[in-house]
């Protein structure tokens, strides 16, 4: 039996569940925990349908590159770094959705700390631009 999620990761969620901007969920590992309706938009795919999922697998999944079209590897992109350094970060970069269309991203990320100063893990904001 897994442990419920903690209070400030079930408010960010539903927060996210009311945002017209598109929210992006990881837990402390970097593994996917939740996306909103409007980042199914830009990330081409329902959240029901691609589910949690660990770092190598969702940091490959939208195929992300740089400015240049070199593959950004998951580590590189800018919520996995708000996970490991613990500070936010804002970063530009494309992907290509799951229903084929590329997109520039720009992403705000911020790390996510319980109120006993746990690391919760982060969470982005992102818009096409």
């Amino acid at each position: 039996m897994t442990n419920p999620p903690p209070i400030e990761v079930v408010l960010i969620r539903q927060v996210g569940g009311y945002l017209a901007t598109p929210l992006f969920l990881v837990d402390e590992d970097g593994n996917l925990d939740y996306y909103n309706e409007p980042a199914e938009i830009l990330l081409g795919h329902r959240y029901e349908e691609t589910g949690q999922l660990p770092l190598e697998e969702w940091g490959p999944l939208w195929k992300p590159t740089d400015a240049d079209g070199r593959p950004l590897a998951p580590e590189e992109l800018p919520v996995a770094v708000a996970v490991r350094d613990r500070k936010p970060v804002q970063g530009s970069f494309w992907i290509r959705g799951l229903d084929g269309v590329a997109r520039h991203l720009t992403v705000t990320a911020i790390p996510l700390e319980g109120a006993d100063g746990a690391h919760l893990g982060a969470f982005a904001i992102f818009w096409a631009s």
